[in-house]
């Protein structure tokens, strides 16, 4: 099993930056890649930014290229999400996730194995 635990979210107003921070213990030598997705209320869950920790190969979704970028911490298991330039459509719970599989495509929620209990982003106007 992974566990997964996500920080550094809150309140920012429009425009600023935020650093999520996602924590990874447990089976981590099962951990192929990592991903960041985001839901707002009423929405579906969307797939924001990924990581692969074999190949090192990011992958972001083309609503958020330019505005975010996703880096880890070999070190502390840890993968981060810089989110720069944030719009009050950017409020929303932000999760990471974990993958333990090879290949396949890291837009698909599905293809995730592992998920933290989310941290709410505030966009104030």
């Amino acid at each position: 099993q992974v566990q997964l635990v996500e920080s550094g979210g809150g309140l920012v107003q429009a425009g600023g930056s935020l650093r999520l921070s996602c924590a990874a213990s447990g089976r981590t030598s099962s951990m192929y890649g990592m991903g960041w997705f985001r839901q707002a209320p009423g929405q579906e869950r969307e797939f924001l930014a990924g990581f692969s920790w074999t190949t090192g190969r990011t992958y972001y979704a083309d609503s958020v290229k330019g505005r975010l970028t996703v880096s880890r911490d070999n070190a502390k298991n840890t993968v981060y999400l810089q989110m720069n330039g944030l719009k009050p459509e950017d409020t929303a719970v932000y999760y990471c996730a974990a993958r333990a599989q090879i290949g396949g495509s890291y837009y698909r929620e599905s293809e995730y194995d592992y998920w933290g209990q989310g941290t709410q982003v505030t966009v104030s106007s």
